[in-house]
């Protein structure tokens, strides 16, 4: 049951995806090179705490750390370790914190040093489309919509849409309803409502769609080994559109706009 927010709540949730951001933020201005997940999980821990919030991840679903860090092939849930990026590496980040008892979550992929221009394409192209999903996310749509509009985008430049990890309700859980795929039919699914608030997140693979996943039980790899872009934002439907919770802007003011 898709569980809509008042005007109130929806403030609430601001205030969580902002720690989230800021967050970011943060781990953006230590990506290079040599640094590892571990220490970008240690950072990013401290960075929420001091905003009175607690890390939304760490220990969710058994979850061992703060951040899930997902270089090159990873696609998502990737746990931090201490092998340090390389020049040329990609590297999704995503986290979460909850704050008042709302939960922000969002993403991003992060270039290392120097990356082949095609890579930086994929990364651009992941980007556009959260942003096209979030203009299809209005009153005159349904959820279906949004996953269409994101998969045309993907797949008109070959790029693979991974099926079997979705977008999703966001509030007083981490996962509610309804559940967003990155792919679908036009008119199909729930029609959307203001006071939906939801986290699109498209994952977009170089090569096929189909993923595999670690014995760690975590860690979703691309089947073909190629790399994979991420990107999220946490999202209210108010006043017939969307609006968004989070955002980008302190990552791009330390590392610049893709």
């Amino acid at each position: 049951m898709i569980k809509y927010k008042t005007s109130e709540e929806i403030e609430l949730m601001r205030e969580a995806a902002l720690v989230v951001s800021r967050t970011l933020g943060e781990v953006a201005k230590l990506i290079e090179p040599g640094v590892t997940g571990l220490k970008l999980d240690k950072v990013a821990e401290e960075c929420i705490r001091d905003q009175g919030a607690i890390p939304a991840f760490l220990g969710q679903y058994d979850f061992p750390n703060t951040l899930c860090i997902s270089p090159n092939a990873q696609v998502v849930h990737g746990i931090p370790s201490d092998v340090p990026f390389k020049n040329g590496d990609i590297v999704s980040v995503d986290c979460g914190a909850i704050l008042n008892g709302y939960f922000g979550d969002h993403a991003y992929t992060f270039p290392v040093g120097e990356v082949k221009p095609e890579v930086l394409e994929l990364l651009r192209v992941t980007k556009e489309s959260l942003y096209k999903g979030i203009e299809a996310t209005n009153t005159s749509n349904r959820i279906g919509d949004i996953g269409y509009t994101i998969q045309q985008h993907a797949e008109a430049h070959n790029y693979g849409v991974v099926r079997e990890l979705v977008g999703h309700g966001l509030g007083t859980a981490l996962h509610e309803d309804p559940q967003v795929p990155n792919y679908g039919k036009r008119g199909r699914g729930k029609r959307i409502q203001n006071g939906l608030t939801i986290a699109i997140e498209p994952m977009i693979n170089m090569g096929t769609e189909k993923i595999r996943q670690l014995p760690d039980g975590w860690t979703i790899l691309t089947a073909d080994g190629l790399p994979s872009a991420h990107f999220e934002h946490d999202v209210a439907v108010v006043d017939g559109k969307a609006e968004i919770l989070s955002t980008f802007d302190y990552i791009e003011e330390a590392i610049g706009v893709l």
